[in-house]
């Protein structure tokens, strides 16, 4: 089982970027979780379905996260994190067998954290996750989310998320590249794509001078016919599939 469970974005500005995707996407804050104040962050954490959207920030100089800023000229598409039920294996395959790095690996009984390091992923920074109850994916923990979620999974806009979109000057080799640490088989020649158990990794061409990164996502429609077709918050382009035209 490999799940898209979680996307993280970074900005300057925490508030402002969680009024945006509130206002645009009904999106509400289910957790702020103190302990990224060790890296120098705040953040929050919205569900999207049984999906979450996360935004970070730093309030303090020299993080990581800051100069991801820098050097993608801004707010943007941050983290790509996985679930998966396997994480013992994976770990020692990415580890062991292909020698990539780890930028946080942290095991506990009820939630395992595997970081690759972007050096070694190119991208983004890429995460697999393994959570204890996780694979009920419609009301099941998921720790980052904080202890009681699903009382802030607002469905009436938007209800998952089915994609997530990177960019590269080279997205056949990072495609490749992405394949061959996840273990799943690239889709598509021109355009190509690494399929998950419940939504989709593209990779593209980059056009915007920013350079590899999460440059957007495309969102699966809630209950309301009037909702977005695409907005552009954070440095994302987020396109509601099957949404009304704006």
């Amino acid at each position: 089982m490999l799940r898209l469970r979680q996307i993280a974005l970074v900005a300057r500005e925490l508030d402002p970027v969680l009024t945006e995707l509130h206002d645009a996407l009904g999106v509400e804050v289910a957790f702020r979780d103190p302990s990224v104040k060790t890296f120098g962050l705040q953040n929050a954490v919205m569900p999207i379905g049984n999906q979450f959207l996360e935004v970070v920030a730093p309030v303090q100089e020299g993080t990581a996260a800051g100069r991801y800023l820098d050097r993608r000229k801004g707010d943007g598409g941050y983290m790509v994190i996985l679930q998966c039920d396997e994480h013992a294996a994976r770990k020692a395959r990415l580890g062991e067998e292909l020698g990539v790095r780890f930028a946080m690996a942290h095991d506990s009984d009820d939630y395992k954290v595997l970081q690759l390091h972007p050096q070694d992923t190119g991208g983004s920074f890429l995460e697999v996750d393994q959570q204890t109850g996780g694979e009920d994916m419609v009301d099941g923990p998921w720790e980052p989310a904080g202890p009681n979620w699903q009382h802030a999974r607002r469905t009436g806009i938007v209800g998952g998320i089915n994609a997530a979109v990177i960019q590269s000057d080279d997205p056949v080799r990072l495609a490749t590249r992405w394949s061959e640490l996840l273990d799943v088989p690239v889709e598509g020649d021109d355009n190509p794509s690494i399929p998950l158990d419940n939504a989709t990794l593209m990779f593209v061409k980059a056009a915007d001078g920013r350079g590899e990164g999460l440059a957007g996502l495309y969102l699966a429609p809630g209950n309301d016919p009037q909702a977005p077709k695409r907005v552009q918050i954070c440095g994302m382009d987020i396109q509601v599939e099957g949404a009304a035209p704006a």
